[in-house]
C-alpha cells in the first residue's frame, strides 16, 4: 500500500469534519451578519463542493493541478467574501472567516499532491487573502497565518520524505528478488550442468586423444558457467498445489550404497519445501559419491518432530580436510552454499554440517514446518567464506561447521 493513500484519507475526513465546524459557526453567528443570506449562499457553494469532490481526493492521480486551483479558489472567495457579508465591527473583534479552518485542507491537499513547494505557494495565498480581509497585521490573523503556512510545509516535506523511502525501499525489494532469482539459479546450475560438464572433463582427462581435447572444452565452459551464474536471473517455478509426503520425494534416492529411513506416517510438507529438502539431499549424497567414493555408503534419516522435521545425510567416507569448505566457496563451488545451505536458508531452516577426518561426514537440515517471518532490521548472517576461522556458525539458513572443508 501506498505511504500517502492514509494521508488522502485523513485529508476526506478533516475536510468533511470541518465543513460541519464551518456550518455550525454560520448558524450561531446569522443573525449577527451584514448579510446572512449572502453568507449562506456561499455555504451552500462550499457544501456541495466538498461532498461533491470527495472521490477527487482518494489518490494523487484524481487529484489534478485543476481541482487544487479550483478548490484553492473556493477557499479564497469565502475569505474575501467575508468582508461583504459580515460587518467590519466582528472583523476587527477576529470572527472567522466564512470558510475558518476549512481553508487549511486546500493547502494540506496541495501538500500531499506536490511536496512542500506547493504547500508553501497555497499558504501564501491564503495568507495575502487573509491579509486583504483583516485589512490589518492583527495578532490573530499573524497567528493563524503563520499556523496554516508551517503546518502546510511541514505536511509537504514528510510526504516528499515518504515517497523517497517508499522509493527506496521499493528498489531493495527489487534487489533482494533478484539476488534469490541468482542463488536459485546457481543451484540449479550446480545440481545440473556444472556436473556433468566436470565429469566430463575429468574423464576427458584420463582418456586422452580427441577426449582431452573436449574435456579441456568442458573445463572452459563450467569456469564461464560457474562465472556467469552470479549475474544471471531464473524464472519463478510454478509450485504443485497441497502438501507432499517428503517419504516419497527421497525414496527413489535408496540403492545399494544409499540407505533411507524414514517414519512409518506421512510427513508432510509445503510442495515447494519439500521439493527443495529433497534437493538438498540429494545434493549432500552427490558430494558423498565424488569426495568419498563409489563405495562409500550413506544413511539417510527422516525425523517428524513436534513442528520440525529433520532429515539427517550420514556417511563413511573419509571426511573433509580442514579448511576445504572456505576454499571451495572462494573459488566458487556453490554446493554446500547453495544447494544445501541456500535452499534452507530461503525456507527459515538450518544446515548443519559435522566432518571429522577419517569418520565421514554429517549433514543434519532442520526444517520448521511454520518458519518465523525474516526480519527486516536483522544484519545479514556471515558465511563461512567470510568468517574464514570461525569454527561454527549459528543463525537460521546457516551452515554450522564442526570442522571447516567443503565440497564443491
Amino acid at each position: 500500500m501506498s505511504v500517502e493513500q492514509p494521508l488522502w484519507r485523513a485529508l476526506i475526513a478533516y475536510r468533511l469534519l470541518t465543513l460541519c465546524y464551518v456550518l455550525a459557526l454560520y448558524a450561531h453567528a446569522y443573525g449577527r451578519l451584514r448579510h446572512p443570506l449572502g453568507a449562506g449562499a456561499y455555504m451552500a457553494v462550499l457544501t456541495v463542493w466538498t461532498v461533491g469532490t470527495v472521490g477527487r481526493l482518494r489518490g494523487a492521480e484524481r487529484c489534478t493541478k485543476g481541482f487544487l486551483a479550483a478548490d484553492l479558489t473556493v477557499a479564497l472567495t469565502g475569505v474575501l467574501l467575508t468582508a461583504v457579508v459580515d460587518t467590519p465591527a466582528r472583523i476587527q473583534a477576529g470572527a472567522f472567516t466564512l470558510p475558518s479552518i476549512w481553508t487549511a485542507g486546500s493547502v494540506l491537499a496541495f501538500a500531499i499532491k506536490g511536496g512542500w513547494r506547493w504547500a508553501a505557494l497555497a499558504a501564501s495565498l491564503v495568507a495575502a487573502a487573509d491579509l486583504a480581509e483583516r485589512r490589518a497585521f492583527t495578532r490573530d490573523t499573524v497567528h493563524n497565518v503563520i499556523l496554516v503556512w508551517v503546518s502546510g510545509v511541514a505536511i509537504g516535506y514528510v510526504v516528499e520524505v515518504a515517497r523517497a523511502s517508499e522509493r527506496t525501499l521499493a528498489r531493495a525489494l527489487r534487489i533482494e528478488a533478484a539476488t534469490r532469482e541468482r542463488e536459485r539459479l546457481a543451484r540449479d546450475i550446480h545440481d545440473g550442468v556444472l556436473q556433468v560438464l566436470a565429469m566430463v572433463k575429468r574423464r576427458g582427462d584420463r582418456a586422452g586423444g580427441e577426449a582431452a581435447e573436449l574435456g579441456r572444452l568442458a573445463g572452459q565452459q563450467e569456469a564461464a558457467l560457474r562465472a556467469l551464474i552470479s549475474g544471471e536471473r531464473a524464472a519463478a517455478e510454478d509450485a504443485p498445489a497441497g502438501p507432499r509426503d517428503l517419504r516419497g520425494l527421497l525414496a527413489p534416492l535408496a540403492s545399494t550404497t544409499v540407505t533411507v529411513s524414514a517414519p512409518a506416517t506421512p510427513v508432510p510438507l509445503d510442495p515447494v519445501a519439500a521439493a527443495e529438502v529433497a534437493a538438498a539431499v540429494g545434493a549432500a549424497l552427490d558430494n558423498v559419491r565424488r569426495h568419498a567414493g563409489p563405495r562409500a555408503h550413506a544413511w539417510i534419516l527422516v525425523e517428524d518432530e513436534d513442528g520440525t522435521v529433520l532429515v539427517t545425510v550420514r556417511d563413511d567416507g573419509p571426511g573433509i580436510p580442514d579448511g576445504r569448505l572456505a576454499a571451495a566457496e572462494r573459488e566458487g563451488r556453490l554446493g554446500v552454499a547453495q544447494s544445501i545451505r541456500g535452499r534452507l536458508r530461503d525456507l527459515g531452516g538450518t544446515a548443519t554440517l559435522i566432518s571429522v577426518p577419517g569418520e565421514g561426514t554429517e549433514v543434519e537440515l532442520r526444517l520448521p514446518r511454520h518458519p518465523p517471518p525474516p526480519d527486516p532490521d536483522a544484519p545479514p548472517a556471515r558465511t563461512a567464506a567470510a568468517a574464514g576461522d570461525a569454527p561454527r556458525i549459528g543463525g537460521t539458513g546457516e551452515l554450522t561447521e564442526a570442522n571447516q572443508g567443503s565440497t564443491a
